[in-house]
């Protein structure tokens, strides 16, 4: 990709709208532009790293044994009337008719949708255990949308939901969640800490909210400083074993760590001093136990071994797919741009080429960016007729985390410079050296 072909809308000056970091950063570097209150297209660099970010919920979910499928946007009124939450949930529903006056919904959230699927399709308990999922646009009307992404009102996220035969199945699935998502949050570079929350209009008794700890948070969180040094690491998970299952959930639920909703002072009190902490936090996702909530009241019944017939135990589960972009910028950034993590970089890396025109340089531009494909990465290459400063600047501002400077002087020596983004160090070494570190960087993401 040439940027002298790309469509980059990159801003000098900040954004008079932007409040929060992410937004402010988001509207500079060309990656997102307001079509409404809460409504926003996403340019080509926000789209590149949107679906970077969906890749890896993808490939996360489907390692934990979930199936993916796609429902639509909108959805019948007559679905949401089955479980009552049709006039329950409020202005935030985009409520429409359609040319027959038929009652239509832009959907929020998909339980109703998924409960009719399955009981049209499911009759036996051999079937189950089962978890299906989609990644899609949902509506909320916000009555005051804000901070960009983080607080829109349309917005993309992965909804799953569990049908299992008992409480204990239903249960050992929200711990699947909750482990696959620990999972797909450090994959992307984040620590999101699971807190007990409120279940809201889901509805539910059992529920974590996933929040990364950002001063922009819209929650307030109360926590046992051990919490955010948790990680799962490398280590191997079987997400069939329910006691490893169940072991790692125990984990990273063991120390106190809720939102202001569920805090409970005496409970925090109990902690040492030193090691409360209140602070805030941006929730990115949330896992619900709900039991059979929609399934009585919308006849998702299975036989059972014994011949009876009884409604299925589910559970809904939500990670916010754009808005994780706003939290992953919130968290990583400084005062020349974003800091993106290597796994959910839009570009591998920066080609830069300090004097463009210059048949070396830009025949060793040309060879890098040709390796760094051969090997399987996506490098942004500045081949635009700007002074350095410039260069430096869009690509600081748009935060790949590893740059390749081209100029005649070091070529004189047989070496290009590669720039870390997040230390700022660079070092010198061959063309050859630099594509091979590169790639060796990635091979680990």
């Amino acid at each position: 990709m040439r940027l002298s072909r790309y469509f980059l809308p990159v801003l000098k000056e900040n954004p008079a709208e932007a409040q929060i970091v992410s937004h402010r950063l988001m509207l500079r570097a060309g990656m997102i532009k307001q079509q409404a209150a809460g409504i926003y297209s996403w340019l080509p660099l926000g789209f590149r790293v949107l679906r970077r970010i969906e890749q890896i919920v993808h490939e996360e979910q489907i390692r934990a044994g979930h199936i993916p499928l796609l429902m639509p946007t909108l959805q019948p009124a007559d679905l949401w009337r089955e479980s009552g939450r049709y006039d329950d949930y409020g202005q935030e529903m985009l409520r429409i008719k359609d040319r027959h006056d038929r009652d239509m919904l832009y959907g929020p959230t998909n339980e109703e949708m998924i409960t009719d699927i399955f009981r049209s399709h499911v009759s036996s308990y051999k079937d189950l255990p089962l978890t299906l999922y989609h990644i899609q646009w949902k509506f909320r009307d916000e009555v005051r949308p804000r901070f960009g992404v983080m607080r829109g009102r349309e917005f993309l996220m992965k909804d799953g939901y569990n049908f299992d035969l008992t409480r204990d199945d239903a249960l050992h699935a929200y711990n699947r969640h909750m482990v696959s998502y620990l999972r797909t949050y450090e994959r992307m570079g984040l620590t999101a800490i699971p807190m007990r929350a409120a279940s809201g209009p889901i509805g539910g008794d059992n529920t974590h909210e996933f929040l990364v700890l950002a001063s922009t948070g819209e929650s307030e969180v109360f926590y046992d400083a051990r919490v955010p040094d948790l990680k799962l690491g490398d280590r191997v998970v079987d997400y069939d074993d329910r006691a490893q299952v169940a072991a790692i959930c125990e984990e990273f639920t063991r120390a106190y760590a809720r939102t202001d909703e569920t805090h409970d002072e005496a409970l925090f009190n109990q902690i040492p001093e030193d090691r409360r902490r209140v602070g805030r936090g941006i929730e990115v996702g949330q896992i619900f136990y709900f039991g059979t909530k929609y399934s009585e009241a919308m006849g998702a019944t299975v036989v059972t071994p014994d011949g009876s017939r009884v409604p299925v135990e589910m559970g809904s589960h939500g990670i916010g797919v754009s808005r994780l972009l706003g939290a992953l910028i919130e968290a990583n950034h400084d005062e020349k741009g974003i800091i993106w993590p290597e796994g959910v970089t839009p570009f591998h890396c920066g080609i830069v080429n300090l004097k463009q025109g210059d048949t070396a340089a830009d025949a060793a531009c040309a060879g890098l960016y040709k390796a760094l494909v051969a090997k399987g990465l996506d490098p942004l290459y500045d081949d635009r007729d700007e002074r350095a400063g410039a260069k430096f600047a869009t690509m600081d501002l748009i935060g790949l985390p590893w740059r390749i400077t081209v100029g005649p002087r070091g070529l004189a020596n047989g070496v290009v410079e590669l720039t870390s983004r997040r230390t700022g160090l660079s070092e010198e070494m061959s063309p050859e050296a630099a594509v091979d570190r590169v790639a060796q960087i990635y091979a680990g993401v």
